[in-house]
C-alpha cells in the first residue's frame, strides 16, 4: 500500500543555472517554505520530466496543484509572437512551465502563479508581454535596485488595486489597496480571452490575473513568498491556494 499524505503534494518548478561549469537546477527556499506554512508539501519538478512523458503523466497524477516561481530568466520572446533573444533564458522551464499551465487548465488542478510564473500563464493562454515594462511610456520602473539588501529589495514599491468582484474580493480580499512588492522587468501587455485581470498597479499595468472558469488559477506579479508568514495578503492567497488543493484531492480518487 502507498503512503497517503494528509497535506496537498504541490508541483513547483524549478530554473536552471550554471553553477560553476555545472548544470544545475534549482528553488529558492522562500517558495518551498511558504507552501510549507501554509499546509503543503512542495516537490521539485525537473525539466527532464519533459523528456519522458510517461514518468511525468505519473507525476502528475500525485500531485493536488501546481506553484510557478519568478526567476532571474525571462520566456523567450518567440513564444508571444516576438524576434530577438532574451539574454538570460531558460527554454528547459519554459516549456514545462507551458505543459504545466495546460495540464492545470485540462485537469481543473489548483494553480498559483508567481511573477515570471504570472508571465507564462499569459503567454501560454495567448497573451503578450512587454519586455521592459520601464521603456514604455506612462508606465512606471518596477524594477528593484539590487544594490539595496534583499529587504529593501522586496520592500513594499507601490500599491495595487484589486478588482472589486474578482477572484481575490472572492478569497477574502476586500481592501481597496494594498503594498506590494516589485522585482521584474517584464510585465503584462495583453492577456488572451481566457484570463481576466484581478488588480492593477497605480500606472495601469496588470498586477494579478485569473482564470474565472477554472476552480483556482491566480498569478500575481509581485513575490507573496516574502514574508509570508507575517503578510496578511500573502496569507490569504497561500491559505486558499491550500484549501484548493486539499479540495482537489478529494474529488479525484487517488493514482
Amino acid at each position: 500500500m502507498g503512503i497517503i499524505f494528509t497535506k496537498p503534494l504541490i508541483g513547483v518548478i524549478m530554473c536552471q543555472f550554471d553553477k560553476d561549469g555545472h548544470p544545475t537546477q534549482m528553488v529558492h527556499n522562500k517558495y518551498l517554505e511558504a507552501i510549507f506554512q501554509a499546509g503543503g508539501i512542495a516537490v521539485a519538478l525537473p525539466h527532464m520530466l519533459m523528456d519522458a512523458p510517461q514518468v511525468l503523466e505519473n507525476s502528475m497524477a500525485r500531485l493536488d496543484g501546481i506553484l510557478l516561481t519568478g526567476s532571474p530568466s525571462n520566456i523567450e520572446p518567440h513564444h508571444y509572437g516576438e524576434s530577438g533573444h532574451e539574454t538570460f533564458a531558460d527554454p528547459g522551464r519554459d516549456r514545462l512551465a507551458f505543459h504545466l499551465v495546460d495540464y492545470c487548465i485540462a485537469q481543473h488542478m489548483p494553480l498559483f502563479a508567481i511573477c515570471r510564473g504570472l508571465q507564462e500563464l499569459v503567454v501560454a493562454t495567448g497573451g503578450k508581454l512587454h519586455r521592459k515594462v520601464q521603456e514604455v511610456p506612462g508606465l512606471l520602473d518596477h524594477r528593484e535596485d539590487e544594490q539595496q539588501s534583499l529587504e529593501v529589495q522586496y520592500g513594499h514599491a507601490h500599491i495595487i488595486t484589486p478588482h472589486p468582484t474578482g477572484l481575490l474580493a472572492r478569497l477574502g480580499v476586500t481592501q481597496p489597496q494594498y503594498p506590494v512588492n516589485s522585482l521584474h522587468q517584464q510585465g503584462i501587455r495583453d492577456i488572451g480571452p481566457q484570463l481576466q485581470a484581478e488588480a492593477h498597479a497605480p500606472d495601469g499595468l496588470i498586477e494579478a490575473v485569473s482564470l474565472p472558469d477554472h476552480p483556482f488559477a491566480l498569478a500575481v506579479q509581485w513575490h507573496p513568498e516574502w514574508h509570508s508568514d507575517s503578510d496578511a495578503l500573502s496569507q490569504q492567497m497561500y491559505a486558499a491556494f491550500i484549501q484548493a488543493c486539499l479540495r482537489y484531492r478529494q474529488d479525484r480518487p487517488y493514482a
